[in-house]
């Protein structure tokens, strides 16, 4: 699975300056090691290798105490009190809102967040989506008010009288399957166990009758253990029958690999399903049409390239996004009985050159129907457009957007129309509601409220060179009339890879309060993302992952040649794939930026893929046993290219113990490291959360706790002004 944290759920608070900082502790010392490998023939050292055995009494002494040090570090800066209540006082004043809509039957279901609470939670609403006819149905929050236990994903029945639900604990995203009836709330079948986990995460999608479901499981105790994480399988199950009688529809036996990841669509309630199988994280995907007797039939292969997010209509018509000699996507219907599958599908929308068709996957949907009509979510660069047309390609309009904007889900109406939802920099999400009738789309009463306003703050699009003459997007967010002399604080963030875009997203605490400061948000949209089509991501995957390390670095540059910030006065922002990055930052160019957060994030890229959800990632960032991949991972892995002598700058790593898509380890063996290389008096910190994972599923707590912890150390480090940001 995707190792990806999610850009939103990094809210940036202000601090002190770092003349006011306590006296730091000395860092623990981890004694090195002598392990040396040979990879290739190249005897590579590994002096921390102790250090990923999380169940070493001594491993856990050294963690234990890297904590109390960035505790005592943290929790003495002035001014964190202010901070961490004005982050608390602003979240808890926005509305609630939702998202992950799904229409069923006379329903839209829905996930809603409250800031009253500590989880999101299941509603439902009528068919007109009217906010005030919500009625709660799952709330975690009810059984488990300290907010351990998260709803993963649910997955509605055609005729809205049924919800399957997928709960876990502690961020862990180790998920177990509930069945309630919609009338009622009651869970109305036995839970399944092992539905869902980080490797190849997990869904479900119902039958059209309403009467049963293909889910998703991974092996039992009876496998050994190091494969339990491996070989997701594709079953039915008929509400009422014993899971012993449940079809396996998908497996190893059908030629899925080890390392499958399977999505499903039924959102038309027609009799089929559709299962979309990905090769790991790389982007390979092969389809199956599910039939109602649990078989299943295969309509493309890997040589068809036809990405995620496929989608099929209630008659049987399925719809999906073909980079066949189209890097920017086109889209390809196939009609029943399916001959030839994809390969010998209708082309209805030609690929276009001034903007791809968004990946799909874990996250986010190039493609939604409703009723007859298709819809096609697009990216230009960051932002989005959409486009609706008939289901022959035809009549096509653009859906007018703000000018830098996203459009992060498309959920079409039970009695026509749709929902889209909108976001930018600087307004709340909102729900738009596109009429047939008409071709318009409104805004509607289901959005977000905020007390934030950002009417003194300006959105603006620039672009630096890489290395190699390409031109790299920048998005700044700064206040109106701001003179470029290079004095101000500057965060910038980035991700690439995956092929994963960032785009616009609502800046709320995250911006507001680092502007108050007196600084400038910038988001890098660097290779390995898909923000220009597939070529954009290939360019930054394999053996090709060094251009996203000097795209990022390109716009640091650039944001000190545009007089934006100086090197003194530049903070860097990544977690997950964007660790990684981060950990190229501060290896490569340790004079690039005053101080570095990197959250959840990879180092040792030569034992990555030992761990269950490294061995997924190897289609994007290559495997040791291949020689030219091995040589392009040795050469930019950062564990590997920590120097004696060398002056780090500060930096702060973030890790969960229930982390599945990351082994903290790999925070572990970089911090020891950094804390033994660098000549630099700045701080080299590690701080490891006992009650989340890689992020997802956090509870509120937690993300204010992190969020708190994280700011205040940027803006100590960069010196700025926490009176200002606190009031």
């Amino acid at each position: 699975m995707t190792i990806r944290l999610f850009a939103g759920a990094i809210a940036v608070l202000a601090a002190t300056s770092a003349a006011a900082a306590a006296p730091l502790p000395a860092a623990p010392v981890f004694p090195r090691g002598d392990t040396v490998d040979v990879i290739q023939g190249v005897k590579v050292a590994d002096p921390y290798r102790a250090l990923e055995n999380a169940d070493d009494p001594e491993v856990k002494a050294w963690s234990a105490a890297e904590n109390a040090r960035s505790r005592a570090y943290l929790d003495a800066l002035p001014g964190r009190a202010a901070v961490a209540a004005k982050l608390l006082r602003l979240t808890k004043a926005a509305s609630a809102q939702a998202n992950g809509l799904q229409a069923r039957g006379d329903h839209v279901f829905a996930l809603y967040a409250d800031p009253a609470k500590q989880q999101p939670w299941l509603i439902v609403m009528n068919a007109a989506a009217d906010p005030k006819s919500r009625r709660d149905l799952v709330d975690p929050n009810a059984f488990d008010p300290a907010g351990h236990t998260e709803i993963d994903w649910y997955s509605a029945s055609p005729d809205g009288s049924k919800v399957a639900v997928s709960l876990s604990r502690n961020g862990s995203e180790d998920g177990t399957l509930h069945v309630y009836d919609t009338s009622s709330g009651k869970e109305i079948e036995p839970p399944i166990d092992r539905v869902q986990y980080p490797t190849a995460g997990g869904a479900v999608a119902w039958s059209g009758d309403s009467k049963g479901f293909w889910y998703t499981r991974y092996p039992d105790s009876s496998a050994p253990e190091a494969e339990r994480h491996f070989n997701q399988a594709l079953y039915l199950h008929r509400l009422g029958e014993p899971l012993s009688d449940d079809n396996l529809v998908l497996s190893a036996r059908n030629g899925l690999p080890r390392t499958a990841e399977i999505y499903l669509d039924q959102g038309q309630g027609g009799a089929a399903g559709l299962a979309s199988v990905e090769f790991g994280d790389g982007g390979q995907y092969q389809h199956y049409v599910l039939e109602p007797d649990g078989s299943a039939i295969q309509i493309s292969h890997y040589a068809d390239k036809v990405i995620g997010g496929a989608v099929i209509g209630r008659d049987g018509t399925v719809y999906g996004v073909s980079r066949l000699n189209a890097p920017m996507g086109k889209i390809v219907k196939l009609r029943a009985p399916y001959t030839g599958g994809f390969a010998r599908g209708q082309v209805i929308v030609a690929e276009r050159k001034d903007s791809a068709v968004i990946d799909g996957g874990e996250f986010t949907q190039p493609l939604a129907l409703g009723n007859d009509r298709l819809f096609v979510n697009r990216i230009a660069g960051g932002p989005s457009q959409v486009s609706i047309s008939d289901l022959s390609g035809g009549h096509a309009a653009a859906l007018p957007l703000p000018a830098v904007s996203a459009v992060s889900e498309i959920d079409a109406l039970p009695r026509g129309g749709a929902l889209l939802r909108v976001a930018t920099y600087l307004d709340p999400p909102y729900f738009l509601r596109w009429s047939r009738t008409t071709g318009k789309a409104t805004k509607t009463a289901l959005r977000m409220t905020s007390p934030i306003s950002f009417a003194d703050a300006q959105v603006t699009r620039i672009f630096a060179i890489s290395k190699d003459g390409t031109k790299v997007p920048i998005t700044v967010v700064s206040k109106k009339g701001i003179k470029l002399d290079g004095s101000h604080p500057a965060l910038l963030y980035g991700y690439g890879g995956y092929g994963v875009n960032q785009t616009p997203a609502f800046g709320g605490t995250k911006i507001r309060l680092w502007l108050d400061a007196g600084g400038v948000w910038a988001d890098a949209n660097i290779r390995g993302g898909g923000e220009y089509g597939e070529l954009w991501h290939r360019e930054g995957a394999l053996t090709k992952k060094q251009n996203v390390f000097d795209d990022f670095f390109a716009a640091g540059q650039t944001l000190i040649k545009d007089g934006y910030t100086n090197h003194r006065k530049l903070g860097l922002l990544g977690g997950s794939n964007g660790g990684l990055l981060m950990g190229a930052m501060i290896t490569q160019h340790p004079d690039l930026a005053r101080a570095v957060v990197s959250q959840v994030g990879i180092y040792d890229m030569l034992r990555v893929e030992l761990d269950p959800n490294g061995a997924f990632n190897v289609t994007e960032f290559g495997t040791v046993k291949d020689p030219e991949q091995f040589k392009a991972l040795y050469a930019y892995s950062p564990y590997h290219h920590v120097r004696a002598g060398a002056a780090y700058p500060a930096v702060l790593m973030m890790t969960g113990a229930t982390d599945g898509r990351v082994n903290p380890m790999q925070s572990r063996k970089f911090t020891a490291a950094l804390q033994a290389a660098t000549s630099s008096d700045r701080p080299i910190l590690l701080r490891t959360s006992q009650a989340s994972g890689h992020g997802i599923g956090s509870s509120l707590d937690e993300q204010i706790a992190e969020a708190t912890d994280r700011n205040m150390f940027l803006f100590d480090q960069l010196g700025m002004n926490v009176e200002a940001a606190g009031r």
